[in-house]
C-alpha cells in the first residue's frame, strides 16, 4: 500500500534527535546546488569501477570537515554519477551501477558519515497514507448537500463534518487566514485548475521533486495523468476557497504549493524527493509543510543497517535545515494501527519496491520517516465521535496531537451519512477518503492560522501552541475495530497530560484565530 496519509510507521526518535544536531554542528552555510554531472580528471578510475549491477539512486551525508568538491571526486572513482549537491547540509544525491559503490564510499571515514541506497528496486523511467480507494461525491449527494446548506456556508459544507469538530467554521467567522503564508502539500502533486484551489494556488512556491531535482516548469506539479488523486484531497482540506463553490479548507485565506514527490506508475516516495522537497520549501520560504506519506522502501528505518541510516540521516538534516529556516512540518502518523511506543512491532511489508519479508523492528531505533524526527509534528487519527480512528495507529510521547482522518464506522449526522472526509481531487471533482493522511492537513491548516495570527513565531512556537490549546482527550473506554464492532481500548494509555491516541488532544481552529 502506498504511504500516503493512512500508511505511516513512526518510532522515537531522541537518539537520532542527538546524531542529526551533532551532524548539523558545523556544516557550512552554502546555498544549494545542482552539482555538474562530471569531472574527467578521474574518467580513467571510474571507467575501472564495476558497473554490472542495477542502477540505483543513493545519498551520501558528508562529515563536519569533507567538502562537496573532494565528495564528488570519491563518488565519481567509485562509479557513481552526481545528480545534485546540497552543500548547506552535506547531502550528494549520486546514482551508480556498481554493487559495492556504497561500501566503496562508508570505507572512507574522511569524507562520508553514512551512504546508501534509497531503493531496493533498479530506477525506472510512490506511496500515500489513505486507507482504501476514493469514494467520489456523486450528483444527487452534492445537490443534497447543496440544499441543506445554512447561509453562509459553502455549498457542500454541510457534509464536512471534519470542520466542525475542530471549531474551523467558527474559526471562519472570524479570520480564513493570511495570504502571506504557505503550506506546502509534498505528496503526489495538486491539481491546481480545481476551481476551490486556484484562488489560493501558488505557482511560485510549487515543484515537482522527483528524482531529487526541482523542476519549475509550469504544471510540473501536477499529478501524473494516471496518477494519484491524494496530493489534491490534502490541498483541498488545507485551504479549498469559500467562494461558493464546493467545500471549505481549514485555513481558506492561506495560499497551498505543491511539491511532487511521488514517482510515476509506483507512486512512491524516495529519500531524494523528499530531501528536494523539504529544500525547496526551506528555500522558498514556506511556513508549513504537510507530510501525508513515509518514504519508500522501508516502513521503519532501522539505523543498524548501512543503507537505512543514511535514509534518516539524510532526511532529518533536510527537516532541520527547513526548521531553521522557519518551517514546521506536520505528518500523519500511519495506518497499521501499531502502536509507535510500544517494545516491538512486526513490519512485514519492507522493502515495498521489490519483495518484503517479515522482521520484527523495535520502534525506539527504527524510525518512521518524516514523522518521527525531531520538530517534526505527529497526527493520529478521530472519526466524527471523537474515538481513535481504528487504522491509525497511536503512541504515548510518539502522537502530539490528533484531528479528523475520517472513520467509516463512525457515521456523522450530515445529509451524506459519510464518515470519511470530502475534499478536492482532480478535474473539478470531490470525494471522501480516510486515513491519518486526511488529518494532517487539518493540524497543517491549523498551524497555518497560528501563524497567520502569529506571524513572527518559529516553527517550535507554533507546535507548542498546537498542544497547547488542543481539546484534551482522554483515553475511551472503547472504540471500532476494523470490522466494525466495538472493542474495549486495552491500548490507550496516559500520562504527562497526554494520551496514546490523541496525544496533547483534538487540534481548535478557533482557539489559534482568537
Amino acid at each position: 500500500m502506498a504511504h500516503l496519509g493512512s500508511g505511516r510507521r513512526r518510532a522515537l526518535a531522541v537518539p537520532v534527535g542527538l546524531a542529526l544536531t551533532a551532524s548539523l554542528a558545523f556544516l557550512p552555510s552554502v546555498a544549494a546546488s545542482a552539482a555538474p554531472l562530471g569531472n574527467t580528471a578521474d574518467a580513467a578510475t571510474a571507467s575501472k569501477a564495476d558497473t554490472t549491477g542495477p542502477k540505483l539512486s543513493y545519498v551520501a551525508n558528508l562529515n563536519s570537515y569533507a567538502t562537496v568538491t573532494a565528495a564528488k571526486k570519491a563518488i565519481e572513482r567509485a562509479g557513481g554519477t552526481v545528480v545534485t549537491a546540497y552543500e548547506e547540509i552535506g547531502v550528494v544525491v549520486a546514482h551508480s551501477q556498481n554493487p559495492d559503490f556504497a561500501k566503496q564510499l562508508r570505507a572512507q571515514r574522511g569524507l562520508f558519515v553514512s551512504v546508501g541506497a534509497t531503493r531496493t528496486a533498479p530506477m525506472q523511467a510512490v506511496q500515500t497514507t489513505e486507507e482504501g480507494a476514493t469514494q467520489r461525491l456523486s450528483e444527487a449527494d452534492a445537490a443534497k448537500a447543496a440544499a441543506q446548506a445554512q447561509e453562509g456556508q459553502e455549498p457542500l459544507e454541510s457534509n464536512q463534518w471534519d470542520l466542525r469538530t475542530i471549531k474551523a467554521d467558527e474559526a471562519h467567522k472570524i479570520n480564513d487566514g493570511s495570504q502571506d503564508v504557505t503550506v506546502g502539500v509534498i505528496d503526489t502533486g495538486v491539481d491546481d485548475t480545481h476551481p476551490d484551489l486556484a484562488p489560493n494556488f501558488s505557482k511560485e512556491q510549487s515543484a515537482n521533486c522527483v528524482g531529487g531535482v526541482a523542476d519549475t516548469t509550469e504544471g510540473a506539479w501536477r499529478p501524473y495523468a494516471d496518477g494519484s488523486d491524494h496530493g489534491t484531497h490534502v490541498a483541498g482540506t488545507i485551504a479549498a476557497s469559500r467562494n461558493g463553490i464546493g467545500i471549505s479548507g481549514v485555513a481558506p485565506g492561506v495560499k497551498i504549493a505543491a511539491i511532487k514527490v511521488s514517482e510515476p506508475g509506483t507512486s512512491l516516495f524516495y529519500t531524494e524527493a523528499v530531501v528536494c522537497g523539504f529544500m525547496f520549501a526551506a528555500e522558498k520560504g514556506i511556513e508549513v509543510t504537510n507530510n501525508s506519506y513515509y518514504v519508500d522502501p522501508w516502513l521503519y528505518n532501522c539505523k543498524a543497517d548501512d543503507d537505512q541510516k543514511a535514509l534518516v540521516e539524510a532526511i532529518g538534516r533536510a527537516t532541520k535545515y527547513a526548521e531553521r529556516k522557519g518551517t514546521l512540518h506536520v505528518a500523519s502518523a500511519g495506518n497499521s494501527n501499531h502502536d509507535l511506543a510500544g517494545d516491538s512491532i512486526l513490519d512485514d511489508s519492507s522493502p515495498n519496491d521489490t519483495t518484503p519479508g517479515p522482521r520484527t523492528i523495535d520502534p525506539k531505533v527504527c524510525l518512521d520517516l518524516p514523522t518521527q524526527l525531531p520538530g517534526v509534528v505527529t497526527v493520529s487519527a478521530t472519526g466524527d465521535k471523537g474515538l481513535r480512528s481504528y487504522y491509525s495507529s497511536y503512541g504515548l510521547g510518539v502522537v502530539d496531537v490528533a484531528a479528523p482522518g475520517g472513520d467509516k464506522w463512525q457515521v456523522p449526522a450530515t445529509p451524506d451519512a459519510n464518515g470519511r472526509v470530502l475534499s478536492t481531487i482532480p478535474g473539478g471533482g470531490y470525494g471522501y477518503k480516510q486515513g491519518t493522511s486526511m488529518a494532517a492537513p487539518h493540524v497543517a491548516g491549523v498551524a497555518a492560522l497560528l501563524k497567520s495570527a502569529h506571524p513572527s513565531a518559529a516553527p517550535s512556537q507554533i507546535q507548542a501552541m498546537l498542544k497547547g490549546q488542543a481539546t484534551k482527550a482522554t483515553c475511551p473506554s472503547q472504540i471500532y475495530n476494523s470490522a466494525g464492532t466495538l472493542i474495549d481500548a486495552t491500548t490507550c494509555q496516559s500520562k504527562w497530560g497526554q494520551t496514546g491516541y490523541y496525544g496533547y488532544g483534538v487540534v481548535d481552529a478557533l482557539k489559534a484565530v482568537k
